[in-house]
């Protein structure tokens, strides 16, 4: 019986880790988009004119 604890701990360690490294994932790729999605304005920003006022 002393192998339940060893199996419940790996098993714990497995799936917090799985768990971390989603997590860390999402994050970097949620930064990415962000910074793509800003890059994509900036360059659309740099396409169209700037209105002016006709007075």
């Amino acid at each position: 019986m002393i192998w339940v604890p060893i199996l419940l701990g790996a098993f714990k360690l497995i799936v917090f880790g799985t768990g971390m490294f989603f997590a860390i994932k999402w994050h970097y790729d949620q930064g990415r988009k962000k910074k793509a999605e800003e890059a994509a304005h900036k360059a659309q920003a740099a396409v169209e004119p700037v209105p002016t006022t006709a007075e």
